[in-house]
Protein backbone atom coordinates (compact mmCIF):
# COMPACT_ATOMS: atom_id res chain seq x y z
CA UNK A 1 0.00 0.00 0.00
CA UNK A 2 3.04 2.66 0.97
CA UNK A 3 4.71 1.81 -2.34
CA UNK A 4 1.46 2.47 -4.03
CA UNK A 5 1.09 5.20 -2.93
CA UNK A 6 4.41 6.73 -3.21
CA UNK A 7 4.30 5.92 -7.12
CA UNK A 8 0.92 7.88 -7.28
CA UNK A 9 2.72 10.95 -4.96
CA UNK A 10 5.96 10.58 -7.91
CA UNK A 11 3.50 10.56 -10.73
CA UNK A 12 1.66 13.56 -9.33
CA UNK A 13 4.31 15.44 -8.41
CA UNK A 14 5.92 14.88 -12.53
CA UNK A 15 2.53 15.94 -13.85
CA UNK A 16 2.86 19.46 -12.02
CA UNK A 17 6.57 19.93 -12.70
CA UNK A 18 5.86 18.87 -16.71
CA UNK A 19 2.73 20.85 -16.57
CA UNK A 20 4.39 24.12 -15.41
CA UNK A 21 6.72 23.74 -18.07
CA UNK A 22 4.07 23.24 -20.76
CA UNK A 23 2.43 26.39 -19.46
CA UNK A 24 5.21 28.90 -19.69
CA UNK A 25 6.67 27.64 -22.66
CA UNK A 26 7.44 30.22 -25.24
CA UNK A 27 9.04 29.64 -28.63
CA UNK A 28 12.24 31.27 -29.36
CA UNK A 29 11.86 32.87 -32.80
CA UNK A 30 15.63 34.29 -32.90
CA UNK A 31 18.79 33.24 -32.33
CA UNK A 32 20.87 33.57 -29.97
CA UNK A 33 23.99 35.57 -29.82
CA UNK A 34 26.31 32.32 -29.70
CA UNK A 35 23.71 30.03 -32.24
CA UNK A 36 24.65 34.05 -34.66
CA UNK A 37 28.15 33.14 -34.37
CA UNK A 38 27.43 29.65 -35.61
CA UNK A 39 25.35 30.71 -38.77
CA UNK A 40 27.34 33.02 -39.96
CA UNK A 41 30.96 31.84 -39.31
CA UNK A 42 30.44 27.95 -39.10
CA UNK A 43 30.81 27.50 -42.78
CA UNK A 44 33.73 30.30 -43.18
CA UNK A 45 35.78 28.77 -40.82
CA UNK A 46 35.23 24.65 -40.74
CA UNK A 47 34.10 24.69 -44.79
CA UNK A 48 31.33 22.37 -43.92
CA UNK A 49 27.48 23.47 -45.53
CA UNK A 50 25.79 21.24 -42.95
CA UNK A 51 25.63 23.40 -40.07
CA UNK A 52 25.04 20.99 -37.38
CA UNK A 53 28.18 18.64 -38.57
CA UNK A 54 30.19 21.93 -38.26
CA UNK A 55 28.59 22.82 -34.38
CA UNK A 56 28.25 18.55 -33.22
CA UNK A 57 31.78 17.62 -34.66
CA UNK A 58 34.00 20.85 -33.60
CA UNK A 59 32.61 23.41 -31.59
CA UNK A 60 30.77 20.90 -29.32
CA UNK A 61 33.58 18.18 -29.99
CA UNK A 62 33.38 17.29 -26.03
CA UNK A 63 29.80 16.75 -26.17
CA UNK A 64 30.64 14.13 -29.15
CA UNK A 65 33.75 12.23 -27.13
CA UNK A 66 30.49 11.77 -24.78
CA UNK A 67 28.04 10.42 -26.33
CA UNK A 68 30.16 7.86 -28.07
CA UNK A 69 31.89 7.12 -24.11
CA UNK A 70 27.87 6.56 -23.15
CA UNK A 71 27.46 4.32 -26.31
CA UNK A 72 30.61 2.39 -25.78
CA UNK A 73 29.28 1.58 -21.74
CA UNK A 74 26.07 0.86 -23.17
CA UNK A 75 27.22 -1.55 -24.66
CA UNK A 76 29.80 -3.19 -22.77
CA UNK A 77 27.02 -2.99 -20.16
CA UNK A 78 24.47 -4.79 -22.66
CA UNK A 79 27.13 -7.71 -23.04
CA UNK A 80 27.89 -8.43 -19.34
CA UNK A 81 24.70 -8.45 -18.43
CA UNK A 82 23.79 -11.63 -20.85
CA UNK A 83 26.83 -13.21 -20.47
CA UNK A 84 26.08 -12.77 -16.42
CA UNK A 85 22.23 -13.95 -16.91
CA UNK A 86 23.27 -16.35 -19.13
CA UNK A 87 25.96 -18.22 -17.00
CA UNK A 88 23.42 -17.88 -13.91
CA UNK A 89 20.98 -20.01 -16.33
CA UNK A 90 23.37 -22.76 -16.69
CA UNK A 91 24.14 -23.31 -13.48
CA UNK A 92 20.45 -23.58 -12.68
CA UNK A 93 20.66 -26.44 -14.95
CA UNK A 94 23.89 -28.18 -13.93
CA UNK A 95 25.01 -27.08 -17.13
CA UNK A 96 28.65 -27.03 -17.71
CA UNK A 97 30.53 -24.77 -20.54
CA UNK A 98 30.53 -26.97 -22.49
CA UNK A 99 27.11 -28.29 -22.47
CA UNK A 100 25.48 -25.12 -24.14
CA UNK A 101 26.14 -26.38 -27.49
CA UNK A 102 24.59 -29.49 -27.26
CA UNK A 103 21.13 -27.98 -25.37
CA UNK A 104 20.85 -25.13 -27.94
CA UNK A 105 21.53 -27.08 -30.77
CA UNK A 106 18.74 -26.47 -33.58
CA UNK A 107 17.30 -23.61 -31.20
CA UNK A 108 17.21 -21.46 -34.39
CA UNK A 109 14.49 -22.25 -37.32
CA UNK A 110 15.93 -21.60 -40.19
CA UNK A 111 14.98 -18.04 -41.86
CA UNK A 112 11.88 -18.13 -45.20
CA UNK A 113 13.11 -18.26 -48.81
CA UNK A 114 11.88 -14.63 -48.85
CA UNK A 115 13.97 -13.11 -45.94
CA UNK A 116 16.85 -14.60 -47.59
CA UNK A 117 16.52 -13.78 -50.77
CA UNK A 118 15.68 -9.82 -49.44
CA UNK A 119 18.67 -10.17 -47.35
CA UNK A 120 20.91 -11.11 -50.25
CA UNK A 121 19.33 -8.40 -52.29
CA UNK A 122 19.23 -5.58 -49.69
CA UNK A 123 22.05 -6.21 -47.45
CA UNK A 124 24.74 -4.90 -49.53
CA UNK A 125 22.80 -1.49 -50.52
CA UNK A 126 21.80 -1.11 -46.77
CA UNK A 127 25.68 -0.88 -46.00
CA UNK A 128 26.80 1.12 -49.29
CA UNK A 129 24.20 3.63 -48.14
CA UNK A 130 25.12 3.30 -44.53
CA UNK A 131 28.92 4.44 -45.23
CA UNK A 132 27.58 6.87 -47.78
CA UNK A 133 25.61 8.58 -45.20
CA UNK A 134 28.49 9.60 -42.71
CA UNK A 135 30.92 9.91 -45.80
CA UNK A 136 28.67 13.01 -46.83
CA UNK A 137 27.68 13.86 -42.99
CA UNK A 138 29.65 17.75 -44.09
CA UNK A 139 27.61 17.88 -47.26
CA UNK A 140 23.82 16.68 -46.21
CA UNK A 141 21.93 15.78 -43.19
CA UNK A 142 23.67 12.79 -41.40
CA UNK A 143 26.64 11.59 -40.21
CA UNK A 144 28.42 8.80 -37.98
CA UNK A 145 25.94 8.21 -35.86
CA UNK A 146 23.44 7.27 -38.73
CA UNK A 147 25.76 5.73 -40.34
CA UNK A 148 26.85 3.50 -38.05
CA UNK A 149 23.12 2.70 -36.94
CA UNK A 150 22.33 1.96 -40.81
CA UNK A 151 25.19 -0.47 -40.81
CA UNK A 152 23.83 -2.25 -37.67
CA UNK A 153 20.31 -2.55 -39.41
CA UNK A 154 22.24 -4.67 -41.64
CA UNK A 155 23.83 -6.63 -39.46
CA UNK A 156 20.30 -7.11 -38.13
CA UNK A 157 19.06 -8.37 -41.23
CA UNK A 158 21.78 -11.23 -41.65
CA UNK A 159 20.96 -11.97 -38.15
CA UNK A 160 17.50 -12.80 -39.63
CA UNK A 161 17.64 -14.20 -42.70
CA UNK A 162 21.11 -16.78 -41.47
CA UNK A 163 20.45 -17.13 -37.43
CA UNK A 164 22.92 -19.84 -37.31
CA UNK A 165 26.30 -17.51 -38.53
CA UNK A 166 28.63 -16.20 -36.76
CA UNK A 167 30.06 -12.96 -36.45
CA UNK A 168 33.32 -12.22 -35.34
CA UNK A 169 33.45 -10.91 -32.34
CA UNK A 170 37.39 -10.49 -32.01
CA UNK A 171 36.98 -8.62 -35.64
CA UNK A 172 34.10 -6.37 -33.83
CA UNK A 173 36.32 -5.86 -30.98
CA UNK A 174 39.44 -5.03 -32.97
CA UNK A 175 37.65 -2.69 -35.30
CA UNK A 176 35.35 -0.81 -32.70
CA UNK A 177 38.71 -0.11 -30.33
CA UNK A 178 40.60 1.25 -33.34
CA UNK A 179 38.29 3.27 -34.63
CA UNK A 180 38.10 4.96 -31.09
CA UNK A 181 41.07 5.23 -30.58
CA UNK A 182 41.77 6.70 -34.15
CA UNK A 183 38.48 9.36 -33.26
CA UNK A 184 40.87 10.48 -29.68
CA UNK A 185 44.18 10.82 -31.55
CA UNK A 186 42.39 12.83 -33.97
CA UNK A 187 40.94 15.13 -31.45
CA UNK A 188 43.77 15.17 -29.35
CA UNK A 189 46.04 16.58 -32.61
CA UNK A 190 43.96 19.07 -32.64
CA UNK A 191 44.67 20.29 -29.17
CA UNK A 192 47.86 20.31 -30.36
CA UNK A 193 48.06 21.77 -33.88
CA UNK A 194 44.54 23.41 -33.97
CA UNK A 195 42.34 25.23 -32.03
CA UNK A 196 40.68 22.44 -29.80
CA UNK A 197 39.77 18.75 -29.34
CA UNK A 198 38.35 17.50 -32.72
CA UNK A 199 39.22 20.75 -34.59
CA UNK A 200 39.44 20.12 -37.87
CA UNK A 201 41.39 22.83 -39.26
CA UNK A 202 44.55 20.17 -38.53
CA UNK A 203 43.77 19.28 -42.49
CA UNK A 204 43.55 21.44 -45.04
CA UNK A 205 39.64 22.69 -45.71
CA UNK A 206 39.48 21.81 -49.35
CA UNK A 207 37.03 23.24 -52.07
CA UNK A 208 33.91 24.50 -50.18
CA UNK A 209 30.94 22.06 -50.90
CA UNK A 210 33.40 18.65 -52.72
CA UNK A 211 33.39 15.40 -50.81
CA UNK A 212 37.07 16.00 -49.94
CA UNK A 213 36.24 19.33 -47.54
CA UNK A 214 35.53 20.49 -44.08
CA UNK A 215 38.74 19.33 -43.43
CA UNK A 216 39.09 16.46 -40.94
CA UNK A 217 35.50 16.33 -40.53
CA UNK A 218 34.95 13.30 -43.25
CA UNK A 219 37.89 11.27 -41.46
CA UNK A 220 36.01 12.10 -37.85
CA UNK A 221 32.63 10.87 -39.13
CA UNK A 222 34.11 8.13 -40.95
CA UNK A 223 35.72 6.64 -37.09
CA UNK A 224 32.40 7.61 -35.57
CA UNK A 225 30.45 5.59 -38.04
CA UNK A 226 32.67 2.66 -37.71
CA UNK A 227 32.76 2.49 -33.68
CA UNK A 228 29.12 3.28 -33.77
CA UNK A 229 28.13 -0.11 -36.56
CA UNK A 230 30.81 -2.10 -34.95
CA UNK A 231 28.96 -1.73 -31.27
CA UNK A 232 25.73 -1.47 -32.60
CA UNK A 233 26.23 -5.18 -34.10
CA UNK A 234 28.05 -6.42 -31.31
CA UNK A 235 24.83 -5.63 -29.10
CA UNK A 236 22.37 -7.19 -31.27
CA UNK A 237 24.58 -10.45 -31.73
CA UNK A 238 24.75 -10.36 -27.53
CA UNK A 239 20.95 -10.72 -27.97
CA UNK A 240 20.67 -13.81 -29.56
CA UNK A 241 19.87 -17.07 -27.51
CA UNK A 242 22.67 -18.98 -28.67
CA UNK A 243 25.89 -17.84 -27.40
CA UNK A 244 28.33 -18.79 -29.96
CA UNK A 245 31.18 -17.94 -28.03
CA UNK A 246 34.26 -15.95 -29.74
CA UNK A 247 35.30 -16.60 -33.22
Amino acid sequence: MIKRIFIFMMLALMAVIFFNLASNYSENTSLSKLGHYYADKGPQELGAPNLVTAVVVTYRGLDTLGEVTVLFISAAGVGLLLRRTRRDQDDDKGLKQGDREEETAGVHKPASEIVETATELLLPMVILFGVYVFMNGHLSPGGGFQGGAIIASGTMFLLLALPESHISRLMIAITESMSGFSYVVVGVLGVIFAGGFLDNRIMDLGTYGSLFSAGAIPLIYVFVGLKVGFELSAVLDRFRKEDTGPV
